[in-house]
């Protein structure tokens, strides 16, 4: 088990050296979050890895909360201070729009359901960023699931 997480460490060290930043790179923050459905609900969130934001795991719960009800088309959940609205849901993953950006592009997040983790990637802009933010998430994935599979 440590050697599956040291290899996956190395995998999000390569990825975020890549796609995460302030400028110039399509994700300004990730979390990588260990997510069991079937644990109990008083358990919180592993906060595995994270790049470009300090949020803890208790910051993350309300989004742990949100994924394991299921009524993504219903509320809104929140990552720290933003309360996001979902636009989009995928088989594995769904984006959603900040309501309360003070940005003036606006900004969004993706998150993925990868295995027994969620990817959650927040980029800033619209449709172009989202799509950018989306091949990062994905290229993530599939370097992550070639050893997992």
């Amino acid at each position: 088990m440590a050697a599956d997480w040291l290899w996956a460490r190395r995998v999000w060290e390569k990825w975020a050296a890549k796609h995460i930043g302030t400028s110039g790179k399509p994700v300004q923050a990730a979390l990588l979050l260990n997510y069991d459905p079937s644990g109990p609900s008083r358990l919180l969130p592993v906060v595995a890895e994270q790049e470009g934001t300090q949020l803890s795991a208790l910051d993350m719960q309300p989004l742990l909360d949100f994924v394991k009800r299921g009524n993504l088309q219903t509320e809104l959940f929140s990552v720290g201070l933003n309360q996001h609205l979902v636009t989009s849901i995928h088989e594995n993953w769904f984006c959603a729009r900040c309501i309360n950006s003070t940005k003036p592009e606006g900004e969004g997040v993706i998150v993925m359901q990868i295995g027994a983790c969620l990817l959650v990637t927040m980029y800033a802009g619209s449709l172009a960023a989202a799509s950018q933010a989306m091949v990062a998430a994905d290229q993530f994935a599939i370097q992550f699931n070639r050893r997992s599979h």
